[in-house]
């Protein structure tokens, strides 16, 4: 340790201060404690230079003289405590420690308990209708206006009744007017965001038309969705016979195990390609539809699941105005047509419906309910089934199932049927127990039409990528052509009775025109990319030169006809002269007339 003092000069009995004091290890050289420590270290070099020389004599001397160091540096450490300056007072002193313990306080365990008044029980029973339910509802408006401070004078309930009614009328009334307003500005809107297709669609005419021949193009219009059906396909398509600018679709799916999603029934109008006018949400899948020719808010509809309706557009409510159930009998298959027929004799109307069950079916509406009653049920005659006892097992080998069905235009009671089999059944209703003719030349048949202006020709298609258009009084068919893909549907253009349309599973529509080139296309349009999906279903619109098309995730594509696919006759002037059903007949007719003159001279 380092003391340092200090002292004044002037006062003769002032003592040495204190001035700095630090702990040190160093002692001076002429100290006692100083001394021994130099002669200790020159007696540890002489015992060290000592035991070299002797290790390389005697080795195991090495071994013994490193305890022997320790033995004297203990004997030297216990002789220089006694020397030090730090006593063992002072050192406790330096080094100090207290333990000390704690515990920490522990909550005792309490119960807290609580009572509560038993409930009562009491038993109520009553009979709740309508007029109980508004009259409970208007006895508690009457206390909160007390309980406010506004007292009602009391009245008859009679009177009140009638207010409300009054009042709900009034109500009904504004929310019409408010709706077609509503509807009004919306179509308004829609037309002018959409004012150039709607331009085009009125009069752009493609003027690469009276360049390129007789080959035409398709102007692509609207594309109509509805985001409640992504997941569904179209199945079907109907036009709207009075108002030209509505269609009907009918959206389902082919998955068994998706057809628990059921389906919908929208309808369009080309006003408003944005948001349907109407939509109805159905349990299953709609397979098919056909929309009244008369009675244009009537819409029938066939199902998945066999069932049979008909939706009221004029009605609010999101149900069919009547349908047909189990109990009252249905289809036991799928519904893959229906089509209106002229009302019976007691002004009710009714339709036809055909199933793959094989059974052709008059639905008739009475009072609001659908009356069932079988026309014919379709079966093949195979002879191996003869000698077989077993009623169902010749059931299920005999059905026929029918995909399609479609009625002459100028004869009512004919009609002709396309099956899975890859027949064509013709059939009239006064004599529906056996066809009246039978075309063999398809597997399977996907439609069957016929012809708007010939009376006797109607064309088919099948999945066996072949087209054929049929004279009805002969079996064999005037014109067959082969497109290279299955064809999912067909039909007649409503401008030319030498026109068709042909729908390929890979996206294509196909338009031909006979009278100019029986196997050259006159138009080729690829609608849909095959790795994006499929066409369904085309429809044409009966007056304006458009044309639908589904496909297989619920979109439906409109395209507007170019001049080529729809000439029609002019007259000096230039002027487009109005459709002549007679000129269309003798058209078709002198196309029938060559074909069977080349059947004659290739015999």
């Amino acid at each position: 340790m380092v003391v340092l003092t200090t002292s004044t000069q002037h006062s003769r009995q002032s003592q040495p201060e204190t001035a700095c004091v630090m702990e040190n290890n160093t002692l001076h050289q002429d100290s006692d404690d100083a001394q021994s420590l130099m002669v200790n270290e020159d007696n540890k070099d002489e015992t060290t230079a000592q035991a070299g020389g002797e290790s390389a004599e005697d080795p195991a001397e090495m071994m013994v003289s490193p305890v022997k160091d320790r033995m004297e540096e203990d004997k030297f450490i216990e002789e220089n405590r006694s020397h030090s300056t730090v006593s063992e007072a002072e050192a406790k002193e330096q080094f100090v420690f207290n333990e000390k313990g704690t515990q920490i306080l522990i909550n005792p365990p309490r119960d807290i308990g609580s009572q509560t008044d038993t409930t009562i029980h009491c038993t109520f029973s009553a009979n709740a209708n309508q007029w109980v339910i508004y009259d409970a509802y208007d006895e508690e408006l009457k206390k909160r206006q007390e309980q406010e401070g506004g007292h009602l004078p009391k009245e008859n309930t009679d009177t009140d009744r009638k207010k409300t009614l009054l009042r709900r009328t009034k109500i009904e009334d504004i929310s019409d007017k408010l709706r077609k307003s509503c509807k009004i500005m919306e179509r308004s809107v829609v037309q002018n965001n959409h004012w150039d297709i709607a331009i085009d669609y009125k009069f752009y005419e493609d003027p690469a038309d009276e360049f390129t021949g007789h080959e035409g193009t398709l102007l692509p219009l609207w594309n109509f969705r509805y985001s409640g059906a992504k997941h569904l396909m179209v199945n079907a398509l109907c036009w709207n016979r009075r108002y030209l600018d509505m269609f009907a679709v009918g959206l389902g799916t082919e998955n068994y195990s998706d057809r628990q999603c059921g389906g919908m029934l929208l309808v369009f109008s080309l006003k408003n390609p944005t948001y349907p006018e109407y939509a109805y949400q159905t349990d299953s899948g709609v397979r098919c539809l056909d929309i009244h020719p008369q009675q244009s808010y009537l819409v029938a509809v066939g199902f998945y699941d066999g069932n049979v309706a008909v939706y009221n557009l004029k009605m609010e409510k999101p149900e069919p105005m009547c349908a047909s159930t189990p109990k009252t009998k249905k289809h036991m298959d799928a519904v893959t047509q229906v089509c209106w027929q002229k009302d019976d004799i007691n002004n009710n109307q009714n339709f036809y419906s055909v199933s793959l069950d094989g059974h052709i079916v008059s639905w008739t509406l009475v009072k609001n309910e659908l009356a069932f009653a079988v026309k014919t049920k379709l079966s093949r005659q195979n002879p191996s089934m003869e000698g077989r006892r077993n009623k169902f097992v010749k059931e299920v080998l005999s059905k026929v199932s029918c995909t399609s069905i479609d009625f002459h235009k100028e004869i009512p009671n004919l009609f002709i049927v396309g099956t899975l089999d890859g027949k064509i059944l013709k059939y009239s209703m006064t004599c529906t127990g056996h066809p009246m003719e039978t075309y063999d030349n398809h597997y399977p048949v996907s439609a069957a039409k016929w012809n708007p202006f010939h009376p006797k020709v109607f064309i088919s298609c099948s999945y066996d990528m072949t087209v054929k258009i049929w004279d009805h009084t002969i079996p064999s068919p005037i014109y067959n052509i082969d497109l290279k893909d299955p064809v999912e549907d067909i039909a007649f253009s409503p401008h030319s009775s030498t026109v068709f349309a042909a729908m390929t599973k890979s996206g294509k529509v196909c338009f031909y025109d006979v009278s100019i080139s029986k196997y050259e296309a006159i138009c080729q349009q690829e609608v849909v990319n095959r790795k994006k999906g499929q066409l369904t279903k085309l429809e044409f619109n009966p007056t304006h030169p458009i044309i639908v098309v589904g496909d297989e995730k619920g979109c439906i594509h409109s395209f507007k006809m170019s001049p080529n696919l729809r000439k029609r006759p002019k007259n000096k002037e230039g002027q487009v002269l109005p459709l002549n059903p007679q000129e269309e007949v003798s058209k078709m007719e002198k196309f029938l007339i060559s074909r069977l003159n080349e059947r004659r001279s290739a015999k």
